[in-house]
């Protein structure tokens, strides 16, 4: 069983027991992950790294309850995910996960601030903006709360995304590719900011990326290959 520990937390926020994935194509069934077994403690850094095909995608949406295995199972704090009702995913992704995507996905016709606060008006917060103006000022663009998304520049932007995916304080982030549309500085801007963010609040990071330096600024990487663990590194 391939483990990632925190000295602080013995049950682990993720498990991964046995998961095959399975998806039907045109020219049969591609198996994205077989018979897959890791568990992520609460307040790891992990970055997935393979080729493309690999199964990194495909774990991630695991990880945030989007999709669910063909066999194995998922669980988090314990709970498999595939067993729980509509209304309870739906709390899981709201309340607990955090999504961080390589192509920002801000809404152009809202402004930063509204970007930021749109979780929290998903889940019902009565008094949102403070919130919101809060997780600008904590990843440095409390300054730009009511700029425009064209307005700012890539690395900007996903500083927002960040804050956004930080602000209902979920225990879990997920980042596909966070760095893959930056420039090499911004992009290693962008990584140190999450790597300080898992330190200081003990959020757990699940990475995925193709790239060997960005791997670097985790704590442990997981290397895949044909929807298996090739190796686990500690950094």
């Amino acid at each position: 069983m391939g483990q990632i520990q925190d000295e602080g937390s013995r049950t682990p926020l993720l498990r991964f027991v046995d998961v095959t994935k399975e998806y039907a194509t045109e020219g049969g069934r591609v198996r994205a992950l077989n018979l897959l077994t890791l568990d992520i403690q609460a307040g790891a850094f992990v970055a997935l790294v393979g080729r493309s095909g690999c199964g990194k995608s495909t774990l991630l949406n695991m990880a945030g309850a989007m999709d669910f295995p063909s066999s194995g199972q998922v669980l988090m704090d314990g709970i498999p995910t595939a067993g729980m009702p509509d209304a309870g995913l739906t709390r899981l992704r709201r309340e607990k996960v955090g999504f961080i995507f390589q192509s920002f996905q801000l809404l152009q016709t809202l402004s930063v601030v509204e970007n930021v606060e749109l979780p929290l008006l998903l889940a019902g917060a009565p008094h949102p903006r403070p919130l919101a103006l809060q997780q600008l000022e904590s990843v440095g663009l409390g300054e730009l709360a009511g700029r425009m998304p064209h307005q700012l520049s890539g690395g900007q932007m996903q500083r927002v995304a960040i804050a956004r995916a930080l602000v209902t304080a979920p225990r879990l982030v997920l980042a596909d590719e966070p760095t893959g549309n930056l420039d090499t500085s911004t992009g290693n801007s962008i990584l140190e900011l999450l790597r300080g963010i898992c330190r200081e609040r003990k959020t757990t990071m699940l990475m995925a990326t193709h790239s060997v330096e960005a791997a670097a600024f985790a704590d442990t990487v997981v290397r895949l290959r044909d929807g298996q663990i090739e190796q686990i590194v500690q950094n």
